[in-house]
């Protein structure tokens, strides 16, 4: 009977069912089981759920194309900056907070009636490592920077005064003479000081002196150092001079006739500070090089005690200057920004090397123990903001997944503070939808608050070089943007669901094509700003409909 069917079909209805059977095996192939009607993209995202909706979004992009940040005042009701909250966007390299460049983005978002996400306060990338890394070496001793202008005695005679040494001022000589040693005379390089006194008279009568006055900060303690030695044993006065009008006097600092370095540990009282040499009062020649005055933190490394000290306080004055710069403006916070491996470890120097500028790992200096001190530190700011820990690969990476539940337990036991977490959800068309539910599933049984904190879905994982979104691929997208929304309201209770947020906003721009370079097409809208397959299939997942 169905052979006479066939038979009595028309030779253009054959041809259809063999196009049909070849299209269903090609969409099998790709994993599109059901595509679905991805056309009705009418409507806006925020407009669909009492859950915050969010996207991520650049400071140049939103100040400099009307189409880009038009999008995300329709679609978004809170956007998290891609970068402007970072560490290394803040802090300056004497540890100082400067905001003004955020400031001004926060403005700019508020006053488009948009929430911030305040993304991030503890992580290991994007940290202003300059400063951090003083913290912990003292910057290797010699390397630190010496305040000093001419303190080796190399540039002179200097144009403008006359003055033999550019930058030091000669005060008195009237019992001795100043002159240059050269050659092997010199401590380092090819020139030093040399001053030869008389008998009588008193130390001020030989006497020269820094021109330029030394920016300091009062409070802070530098390290005065410098070479000298004698043609006879001896002993001179060195003052330190300050804005505020005191004047450190150091006399009696014996002189033998070799090399010595005399090194003096100075608290700094005005804004700059002078160093003068007074070499008179007794008959003698000296020599004087390698004058130099540091900031003590980073001439010496500092001791295990005091490295933990010194990166816990930073942590601290980072967290609470930051959360009580934006208080009212931010309410939510990641306190904690990828702290595990994949597998399964905290992050340390070891697994985690400084093998690109940026990276340093807190917790490599304050162990298990920095997760509830940042999350306590932010709970002493704002005891009403939502807390929350974020990572990445939990949909793919069972054992990192398994580690993170046990640092949020760990937390949440321990009253820390911890009131969320997130999962970044940086996926492609292939991924695992079972994955995806078990993620979901296990971050919702720990009774703390869920979002989706960075979700992007790429199109071309195969990262072909010459990729163009198909049909198929469009459609693929869709689904999996559908299944991920879906999944999450399906396993996450209404009153855990803490939001979504897709990072990115236009194809071009996204961080996958201009950070990592890739080829791809992994947002919601497309190069102009058009509503994608995939937008429909995120719009379809917030309207419940099953995939």
């Amino acid at each position: 009977m169905i052979k006479n069917i066939i038979y009595k079909c028309k030779p253009a209805i054959i041809a259809g069912l063999i196009l049909c059977s070849f299209s269903c095996k090609k969409n099998q192939e790709l994993g599109i089981n059901n595509m679905g009607d991805f056309s009705d993209t009418t409507g806006t995202l925020k407009s669909l759920v009492s859950f915050p909706i969010g996207l991520a979004i650049e400071k140049g992009l939103s100040t400099s194309n009307s189409g880009y940040f038009a999008t995300v005042k329709r679609e978004a009701n809170i956007v998290t900056f891609g970068n402007e909250m970072k560490h290394s966007y803040i802090v300056q390299n004497d540890g100082s907070l400067n905001f003004a460049n955020t400031d001004a983005f926060v403005t700019l978002c508020t006053n488009a009636g948009l929430n911030i996400y305040g993304h991030t306060l503890v992580w290991h990338s994007q940290q202003n490592t300059n400063y951090l890394n003083t913290l912990v070496t003292g910057s290797g001793g010699s390397n630190a920077v010496n305040l000093v202008p001419n303190g080796d005695f190399e540039a002179g005679p200097d144009a403008v005064t006359g003055d033999l040494f550019t930058n030091w001022q000669d005060l008195n000589h009237s019992n001795g003479t100043f002159s240059v040693a050269t050659g092997v005379a010199a401590h380092g390089g090819n020139r030093a000081l040399q001053t030869t006194t008389v008998a009588g008279g008193n130390n001020y009568n030989t006497q020269i002196i820094t021109r330029t006055p030394i920016p300091v900060t009062a409070g802070k303690v530098y390290t005065v150092s410098y070479w000298i030695k004698g043609n006879a044993a001896g002993s001179i006065q060195f003052e330190i001079r300050s804005s505020d009008g005191s004047v450190n006097y150091q006399g009696g600092k014996a002189v033998g006739t070799s090399w010595t370095q005399i090194s003096y540990s100075y608290t700094a009282t005005g804004t700059t500070m002078q160093i003068a040499f007074d070499l008179g009062g007794n008959a003698n020649t000296f020599y004087i090089d390698d004058v130099s005055v540091v900031d003590a933190l980073a001439a010496a490394p500092p001791t295990g005690a005091q490295v933990l000290a010194n990166v816990d306080n930073a942590m601290k004055t980072y967290i609470q200057g930051m959360m009580t710069h934006y208080a009212g403006k931010v309410k939510q916070w990641d306190v904690l920004n990828e702290p595990f491996t994949d597998g399964g470890d905290l992050r340390n120097n070891s697994n985690t090397p400084a093998t690109t500028s940026g990276i340093f790992v807190w917790q490599n200096y304050l162990g298990r123990d920095y997760a509830k001190k940042a999350f306590g530190y932010a709970k002493a700011i704002d005891a009403n903001a939502d807390l929350f820990m974020n990572e990445y690969n939990l949909e793919t990476n069972t054992t990192k997944l398994n580690a993170f539940i046990a640092l949020a337990k760990e937390l949440k036991d321990a009253n820390a503070g911890i009131t969320g977490l997130g999962t970044q959800m940086h996926i492609n068309i292939g991924t695992p939808k079972a994955g995806i539910d078990a993620a979901f599933k296990a971050l919702a049984a720990t009774g703390l608050k869920v979002r989706v904190s960075e979700l992007d879905v790429r199109a071309n994982p195969g990262e072909n070089s010459s990729f163009v979104l198909t049909p198929f691929t469009s459609a693929d997208q869709a689904v999996m943007y559908k299944y991920v929304v879906w999944s999450y309201l399906q396993n996450v209770p209404p009153a855990q669901r803490a939001g979504i947020t897709v990072w990115g906003v236009d194809d071009p721009s996204s961080w996958i094509v201009t950070s990592l370079k890739k080829v791809d097409q992994p947002d919601l809208f497309d190069k102009n700003f058009g509503k994608k397959q995939a937008y429909v299939g995120f719009k379809q997942g917030l309207q419940g409909k099953t995939p």
